[in-house]
C-alpha cells in the first residue's frame, strides 16, 4: 500500500537536515517512496540553474503551503526539498515562492490561485501542496520558482517533470531542473533541492 502525501511530508519534515549524509536515512524514509537525490550534494556544489520568470509573475503572493485547497477534484502533488548553499549547508529562513498554470494550462492573472510563498525551516526544508500544471502552447509542464536566502541574491528558475513528451521541444527545459517524482496513495510526491 502506498503512503499518502501527508505521510511523505511528515517523514520528510522529521528526517535529518541532510538526509544524504544520515546513517539513519533508511529508517527515516521507510514509509516513503524511494526518491533519487536531486541534485546530489558535494562540497563546492554548483548553483541551481537560472531560468526566466516568464510573463505571469505576480508580486505579493500569500504566505501558504497549500496552493490548491479550493480545487478538490484535481490530482494533487506535494513538492518539497531543501535550500542549500554551495557548501551543502542548509539555508534557514530562505523565501521560496512558486507559481504555475492550472489544470488547463492557464495562469490566474487577477488573483493568487496556484501562487504562494513560504520560508525554509532551520534545516532548510520547504514544501508545497498543489496540483500538476498542464502544458500550454510552446511550454511543457513546469513550476516557476524564486528562492532567496536572508542575505543572498535572488534565484529565479523553473522545475520540470520527467518523461514529458514536450520537454525536448521546450527551449527552457534542462535535465538539471527535473523533479524526482514518485506516486503516493493520494497523488504524487516531487523532490528538488535548490543550491543558492
Amino acid at each position: 500500500m502506498l503512503p499518502t502525501r501527508r505521510a511523505v511530508v511528515e517523514t520528510f519534515l522529521s528526517a535529518p537536515a541532510l538526509p544524504l549524509a544520515s546513517r539513519n536515512l533508511a529508517e527515516a524514509q521507510s514509509a516513503v517512496p524511494r526518491l533519487e537525490p536531486t541534485p546530489s550534494c558535494s562540497d563546492g556544489q554548483a548553483r541551481t540553474l537560472v531560468r526566466g520568470e516568464g510573463p505571469y509573475f505576480t508580486p505579493n503572493a500569500p504566505l501558504r503551503h497549500d496552493l490548491a485547497m479550493d480545487v478538490p477534484k484535481v490530482k494533487r502533488i506535494t513538492i518539497a526539498g531543501f535550500v542549500l548553499d554551495t557548501r551543502c549547508l542548509p539555508v534557514r529562513e530562505a523565501i521560496v515562492q512558486i507559481w504555475h498554470a492550472d489544470e488547463n494550462g492557464r495562469y490566474d492573472t487577477s488573483g493568487y490561485k496556484f501562487r504562494g510563498y513560504e520560508y525554509t525551516d532551520d534545516s532548510g526544508r520547504w514544501w508545497f501542496s498543489t496540483i500538476e500544471p498542464a502544458f500550454y502552447p510552446g511550454r511543457t509542464r513546469h513550476y516557476h520558482v524564486k528562492v532567496q536566502g536572508p542575505s543572498g541574491r535572488l534565484l529565479t528558475t523553473q522545475l520540470f517533470f520527467p518523461g514529458e513528451p514536450l520537454n525536448a521541444r521546450d527551449g527552457l527545459f534542462n535535465e538539471q531542473l527535473l523533479l524526482s517524482i514518485s506516486d503516493v496513495a493520494d497523488g504524487k510526491f516531487g523532490r528538488f533541492d535548490f543550491v543558492i
